[in-house]
């Protein structure tokens, strides 16, 4: 019985690319795709899907938020994780959220598919040299209340404006703000934002 797959990816061409190539073996059929991260767990309810493969970068919702909720709803569901750029908070973020695949987009379709395959089967795919990156990184020291806020912050909105759109008052979003300056030895809200997202914090 063929492996029912469900692919995000946001660039069309290579979504379509990926889907046909897959489908040329005879145990994987991609029975769903989408360039959108919050379409995933839909798609995954609506056709069953056995396992998913998800890039990290997509609209909607990135991939590590996908793996997050497919992990609340579905505990234990494979899911393979496709980067361009290895970033060891998404590492971190990804672990903790039941995935055990996680492949660079350079890896080729042969492998690509042999990892479909170990991972469905209960297997992991976790290259080393990309566990020493988490390694080496440390562990997020932002919380989760800061990691939120400088997320909502990443588009340069005022103080306000997040605070309204998280329901903290202005001096809560302030006092977390100024907090994550400090743990991560930024020169400002901005740089903070930045440093987060180079990690894959936020």
């Amino acid at each position: 019985m063929a492996i029912k797959l469900v692919l995000a990816e946001d660039e069309a061409l290579t979504r379509e690319a990926l889907t046909e190539l897959l489908q040329l073996s005879e145990d994987i059929d991609v029975i769903a795709h989408t360039g959108r991260g919050d379409r995933v767990a839909g798609l995954v309810r609506e056709h069953g899907a056995g396992i998913a493969v998800i890039d990290v970068h997509m609209p909607g919702m990135n991939g590590i938020e996908v793996a997050e909720q497919l992990h609340r709803e579905r505990p234990g569901f494979p899911l393979v994780i496709l980067t361009c750029e290895v970033r060891p908070g998404h590492l971190q973020r990804a672990l903790k959220a039941g995935v055990r695949g996680i492949l660079t987009k350079d890896t080729s379709i042969r492998e690509l598919r042999r990892v479909i395959r170990e991972v469905h089967a209960g297997g992991s795919h976790l290259p080393p040299e990309l566990i020493e990156k988490m390694v080496a990184a440390g562990e997020n020291p932002l919380t989760v209340r800061e990691a939120e806020i400088l997320k909502v912050a990443e588009d340069g909105r005022p103080l306000s404006a997040i605070a309204s759109q998280l329901h903290l008052s202005p001096g809560t979003v302030r006092n977390h703000i100024h907090s994550a300056i400090h743990k991560l030895e930024a020169r400002n809200r901005v740089g903070a934002v930045l440093a987060a997202s180079r990690a894959g914090w936020i």
